[in-house]
């Protein structure tokens, strides 16, 4: 008894300390935010990317929880649309953005200078100065600047948000004059993805091993910020089912199987199964299957192969054939088989 009393106590001030921590970071991320803004008033730039700089220097906290540095993050995103329109507004006044991707370089601090690089990289897509392609390429080559685990992911997870509407695509106004093809945006994903999933991964050897639970839990609250990165890939219009399974299935395959880690390859499987359409899963049924026998021994296979299964059975269901005794799913793929193999194999 003795024993959980003092946990609980040791538990209520950790909390107690934490909470301290995000209210002294989010006064602290205002403060500076304020007089940021006063500054883009003033039209004053100078001064703006000073303050904004001090804003993004508390995201360089080590001691906050990844809930709380979630919540902090957010706040500084908050702030951030204010100075990307701030940008938009002096590039449309004719400031040019390699100006302003130069002049951000300047700043002194890593962190600080990434997050303020992806944004003037937004506006510089936007404003077409330069083609979208080349710009992507130098901010996901860039942001491997910051190899902390948990900065890392989020600085990532920014560069994934701030490019969510800019990839070229088929029918995307920055495939034009050279913008780019939607090769050139899986090229971008793709690699955000392998070095989110790699900081991922890499969170679960921080600390010492009496801490293994707890950095499992943290790591499963920030999943999200890996698996977006697949969201973002099942968005792109020009992905059709030979391209997902020629680049993009293999690539999302060799980094479930090559990262070793029974987290990662659970979610990312999971992931697989769900974000992707159906007649994508039938034309690569059997690489899938044949990925779900390398998997750690700690990963619940079971769940993944009946997670797959519902999927394709519900295809079936949604999408009934004229004939009855015809099937849904094409006659050179035998599911069955297909599915009784992998089983057998495990």
């Amino acid at each position: 008894k003795k024993t959980s009393k003092r946990m609980a106590e040791v538990k209520k001030t950790a909390e107690a300390d934490q909470t301290g921590l995000l209210d002294g970071a989010t006064k602290k991320v205002k403060e500076q935010a304020f007089y940021m803004k006063r500054s883009m008033d003033q039209s004053d730039l100078k001064q703006a990317l000073h303050f904004a700089k001090e804003m993004l220097k508390e995201l360089r906290s080590q001691e906050l929880t990844p809930r709380n540095y979630y919540e902090l993050y957010m706040k500084v995103l908050e702030e951030l649309r204010y100075l990307e329109e701030f940008f938009l507004g002096l590039t449309r006044n004719g400031t040019m953005c390699s100006e302003l991707y130069e002049q951000v370089q300047s700043c002194g601090m890593v962190l600080p200078r990434l997050y303020l690089l992806v944004t003037v990289g937004g506006v510089y897509i936007k404003s077409r100065q330069a083609p979208a392609k080349d710009i992507l390429k130098d901010l996901v080559e860039m942001t491997k600047g910051v190899q902390h685990p948990m900065r890392g992911l989020f600085l990532r997870n920014y560069l994934s948000h701030v490019a969510r509407e800019l990839l070229p695509d088929v029918g995307s106004d920055y495939s034009e004059g050279g913008g780019g093809t939607v090769h050139d945006s899986l090229e971008f994903i793709l690699t955000n993805f392998s070095e989110t999933n790699r900081l991922w991964v890499r969170m679960q050897s921080q600390g010492a091993n009496k801490d293994k639970k707890k950095r499992e839990k943290e790591r499963q609250d920030l999943r999200i910020l890996v698996g977006t990165n697949l969201v973002r890939l099942s968005q792109l219009e020009g992905v059709d089912v030979e391209i997902y399974k020629e680049s993009v299935l293999p690539r999302v395959l060799e980094q479930v199987a090559n990262c070793k880690d029974a987290i990662s390859q659970a979610y990312l499987m999971d992931c697989i199964t769900h974000v992707f359409p159906d007649d994508f899963h039938l034309a690569t049924l059997e690489s899938f299957l044949q990925t779900c026998t390398q998997l750690k021994e700690k990963v619940n296979v079971r769940s993944i192969l009946e997670n797959m299964m519902d999927r394709l059975s519900g295809y079936g269901e949604e999408k009934p054939t004229t004939s009855s005794t015809s099937s849904i799913i094409p006659e050179d793929i035998d599911a069955f088989k297909l599915f009784n193999d992998c089983i057998k194999t495990l």
